[in-house]
């Protein structure tokens, strides 16, 4: 049952999260100047925390399973819907937001509307996610190198 505590895929994911959750309230404050420590817990944001444990944790399967695995090939398709779902349709979500509430500041001169915002970063910029799957790739790399 504690076999899981010392499985270095899932320490590899884990800790690819842990950073790029960390990383994002540095990398807000340098656009904002701004602290906003509530990042931590939020996602979306630079860099993307799902692709980081996702790219990270089918990454070490690849490392520790072999790339040739049916294992890994479920990894990756996994990976691969989990990163195209943080670019898509939760971004496109996120701008959806962005449009309603611009609709709501509108209504709000006129007549007296509810003032609650809705969340508008719920996914990522391809960049964001790209910076995740980088993140993941080098955690993995790294677990699976000091493993070894």
């Amino acid at each position: 049952m504690f076999d899981v505590l010392v499985n270095p895929v899932l320490w590899a994911g884990l800790i690819a999260w842990g950073i790029a959750q960390a990383l994002k309230v540095p990398i807000d404050y340098m656009q904002t100047r701004s602290w906003h420590w509530y990042l931590l817990l939020e996602a979306g944001g630079m860099p993307s925390s799902h692709s980081a444990l996702i790219t990270s944790v089918a990454h070490g399967i690849g490392l520790f399973t072999g790339f040739d695995t049916p294992l890994f090939a479920l990894a990756f398709t996994i990976a691969a819907v989990v990163v195209y779902d943080a670019t898509g349709i939760r971004r496109q979500a996120g701008i959806h937001a962005e449009l309603i509430n611009a609709m709501l500041r509108d209504l709000a001169t006129g007549h007296p509307l509810k003032n609650q915002q809705l969340r508008e970063v719920l996914g990522h910029t391809p960049l964001e996610a790209l910076a995740g799957v980088i993140l993941g790739l080098v955690v993995a790399q790294v677990v699976w190198f000091l493993w070894n």
